[in-house]
């Protein structure tokens, strides 16, 4: 247990900051982070699938003729709320061109009703949100990618047997360069 605690908070200690936002992209992420309507959100109707890493492979290993882009956060990061606007831009961007995103919540279980699920619904966000809950760090973060520190964010994008590893938050431009590079 005092490793998970230890691992965890080195995981918040770590979180990887990127290069300055250009100007056209602080539209994105001030409108991504403005005031709601002051309406309580109803989280108990949100269906959030939560997932040891046996559950959470097969979503992040797929085989197919999609481009996936798979960006593992938290709400306690904020290099990672930095950069989910930018997420959901490319969701946006690319849905006619096979491109899919995954966010992967690594938040802790007593914060899903908490903070979880209400930032999912304040900021209704499009892309498909999963948990992954497996106590076991040290053994799923070399599965994912093995020279991933546990460091967040952290984003995969593949297609196919072609993959890359990101431990780094991006700015729009630098994840559309990204998808792109797939695209060709």
């Amino acid at each position: 247990m005092r490793t998970i605690i230890l691992l965890l908070l080195a995981l918040c200690l770590a979180c990887v900051e990127s290069k300055e936002k250009p100007e056209d992209q602080t539209n994105i992420a001030t409108q991504f982070n403005k005031e709601e309507d002051s309406k309580p959100l109803n989280q108990s109707n949100y269906d959030l699938e939560i997932y040891d890493y046996a559950g959470l492979s097969p979503l992040i290993n797929k085989n197919d003729n999609r481009i996936h882009v798979v960006n593992f956060w938290a709400t306690w990061c904020a290099p990672c709320i930095k950069e989910l606007p930018y997420f959901e831009a490319v969701k946006q961007e690319y849905k006619d061109q096979n491109v899919e995103v995954l966010l992967v919540s690594l938040d802790f279980p007593n914060k899903y009703e908490t903070a979880l699920k209400p930032f999912i619904l304040k900021h209704k966000l499009q892309s498909k949100v999963v948990a992954l809950n497996d106590v076991d760090a040290n053994s799923w973060i070399p599965k994912v990618d093995s020279s991933w520190s546990g460091a967040l964010p952290a984003t995969i994008i593949y297609k196919g047997g072609t993959r890359k590893f990101y431990e780094q938050s991006f700015t729009l431009e630098e994840l559309k360069t990204e998808i792109n590079q797939f695209l060709k």
